[in-house]
């Protein structure tokens, strides 16, 4: 199944937004507009980035709904009100459920800090560590109703050193997220991934 192209992109962050910086950085090969971010945490920092860029803020507190249904109901809505066809994780600090996850169906893209199926979920750099793995990497994937078990676009090898800590380890593995997500994002909106069980081919422009 080939991939349509998409037009309007969200960016969801709960940070720093340092892979959304990387996004925006190639925005003019995109082919597409970034036209919301958008933060469960007022107090994250791309919101300042992205409103310094002339995109479109929004915040929506996961606080505000009684579960966690609630809140993706009403994400989806905020996103189609902006219409939003492809959406990017990018340090979103929430897991997104069922409905949200149909609602864009093989349209969300998401950045993990390892080398899937290897280490997924949350300090997956910790995790390589203490394993005494001697490699790790990211994976750039879109996103199904599992934990990072999403069909895998691309992925990058980083070597874990002889006394790396978490953030040692983490630091470099990012060097490698700037350079993946948008090149993921990219294939993605232009219509040139395709999608065979859980092979994901890329096409030539």
């Amino acid at each position: 199944m080939r991939l349509p192209p998409g037009r309007n992109i969200a960016v969801l962050i709960s940070g720093r937004g340092s892979n959304l910086r990387s996004i925006v950085a190639s925005k003019d090969t995109l082919g597409a507009e970034i036209r919301l971010v958008l933060s469960n945490k007022a107090s994250a920092g791309g919101l300042a980035f992205a409103e310094e860029q002339g995109i479109a803020t929004e915040v929506l507190s996961h606080r505000e709904f009684s579960d966690r249904a609630a809140y993706d109901e009403a994400l989806v809505g905020l996103l189609k009100k902006y219409s939003i066809d492809v959406v990017v994780l990018a340090g979103f600090m929430r897991v997104l459920g069922p409905q949200f996850i149909s609602s864009f169906s093989n349209r969300i893209l998401n950045i993990h800090p390892s080398l899937l199926p290897s280490y997924p979920g949350l300090d997956a750099q910790g995790q390589a560590i203490e394993h005494g793995a001697k490699v790790s990497g990211c994976t750039v994937h879109l996103v199904d109703e599992g934990t990072d078990t999403g069909p895998i676009i691309d992925q990058a090898v980083v070597p874990v050193l002889a006394g790396d800590t978490r953030d040692t380890l983490a630091a470099r593995i990012l060097v490698h997220e700037h350079r993946l997500l948008p090149r993921a994002l990219q294939w993605l909106v232009q219509g040139r991934l395709e999608l065979q069980g859980r092979n994901v081919l890329i096409h030539e422009e």
